[in-house]
């Protein structure tokens, strides 16, 4: 029923070749070999190109010339609207009222046009389903779709040729598309070959679903990794996830956050968090010396979303500290503590100093200061410095410390 060799003819038409790539950082986090299959650098910034195009190439001119519609806030927009331009399609994307421009102008950039209706995804997909009726559209789903699945699967078909020796494939899960189509394809080829789907942690449906062996809709998502955010998988994912994804891992954002941090430091790339979950899994792999191949399924990913997550990063790593301090309220005072922060060449980002704010004792104040530091062991150089000097430290924001000191 699902041909991945004809599918990649398919969508060779459109895909740019996101080559096998071995990371020396990742392998080192999990003692294995570990090779990056990067989406992240796919057309439209994902893997949903391939389902997307393979869907819309195999309708018929009939659907065609009438036109498509689905409905999608994120990669399954774009896919589905670069695909529709290249085959000459009439495209309408339904997307939810608060949708963020920056997702809006990349979907219109490729010729779609583009409905905000509604104040949440199910609303958008609602309408969208009704225009569909109406109109006579076709709705193009984004991931419970066996063309969409073929389409996806041709991944597994590029890694299978690209490294002659694979023993496990690691892949992000959100409706269950992309490890449905990989599974399939990878086990009809290799069934030696082991794959293993990252879901998050408060986003784990496809894992509840299995391990309750009927399809379970989660009461609730949150989760940075807004692309895996999927509180119902689709019945076909699910039945091809069923049989052929061998284990399954689940990730917390702090995990996610870090792979994300990661990847950009060593590696100069931007995953968007769900892209990143796979490379959040390897640090707990319990076997070693084996060749894992991580899926990085997609990039896109706002400016200033990715300030937000560099930020936390720099804390979590404790290469961003904040100190709040207790200092006799007397001139001079501050200057000292600034002079023995200095000593310790750490940078001061900025001072929160108010004479006003008066501690328990009356006599002193307190002044917090944001640093930038080396990492950890800056920071305990830090606190030692402070604390043997006599200083009153309320609190470090920094978690380290807790292992480290306090």
């Amino acid at each position: 029923m699902l041909n991945f060799k004809e599918a990649k003819i398919r969508v060779d038409e459109v895909i740019s070749p996101t080559h096998l790539f071995y990371s020396d950082y990742f392998s080192g986090v999990c003692n294995n070999n570990v090779y990056i299959k990067p989406e992240n650098l796919q057309k439209t910034g994902s893997f949903k190109l391939r389902g997307a195009y393979n869907k819309l190439s195999k309708l018929d001119d009939k659907s065609k010339e009438v036109g498509i519609i689905t409905a999608s806030a994120g990669n399954h927009a774009q896919g589905v609207a670069y695909s529709a331009n290249k085959l000459g399609i009439d495209a309408t994307i339904c997307m939810p009222e608060q949708t963020p421009m920056i997702k809006v102008d990349g979907t219109l950039k490729y010729g779609a046009n583009v409905d905000l209706y509604g104040k949440s995804f199910d609303e958008c997909k609602e309408h969208a389903i009704a225009l569909a009726k109406e109109k006579g559209y076709t709705f193009i789903p984004p991931f419970d779709d066996f063309d969409v699945i073929e389409g996806q699967g041709t991944i597994g078909l590029e890694i299978v040729e690209e490294l002659k020796y694979v023993d496990y494939v690691i892949v992000p899960v959100g409706g269950g598309g992309l490890i449905a189509g990989i599974a399939k394809c990878i086990k009809e080829i290799s069934p030696l070959i082991k794959v293993i789907g990252v879901e998050p942690y408060t986003a784990r449906s496809m894992q509840e679903s299995i391990k309750s062996s009927k399809i379970i809709k989660l009461e609730g998502v949150d989760t940075i990794a807004d692309g895996t955010a999927v509180a119902e998988v689709g019945k076909h994912t699910y039945d091809i996830a069923k049989d052929y994804v061998d284990d399954w891992i689940t990730v917390t954002d702090e995990e996610v956050l870090m792979a994300f941090i990661n990847l950009m430091e060593k590696h100069k790339l931007v995953a968007e968090p769900s892209g990143a979950l796979s490379l959040a899994a390897l640090q707990k792999l319990n076997f070693y010396n084996k060749n894992v191949v991580s899926v990085i399924s997609g990039g896109n990913i706002d400016m200033s979303f990715i300030t937000k997550l560099i930020n936390r990063g720099l804390y979590e790593t404790g290469r961003i500290t904040i100190i709040n301090a207790e200092i006799p309220n007397i001139p001079g005072s501050l200057q000292e503590l600034l002079t023995d922060i200095a000593y310790t060449k750490a940078n001061v980002i900025s001072i929160d100093h108010d004479s006003l704010k008066q501690t328990s004792r009356f006599k002193n104040i307190n002044v917090e200061i944001t640093l930038e530091t080396n990492g950890p062991e800056h920071v305990k150089k830090i606190w030692d410095v402070l604390t043997k000097k006599g200083y009153i430290i309320h609190w470090f924001l920094k978690i380290y410390l807790k292992k480290l000191s306090m």
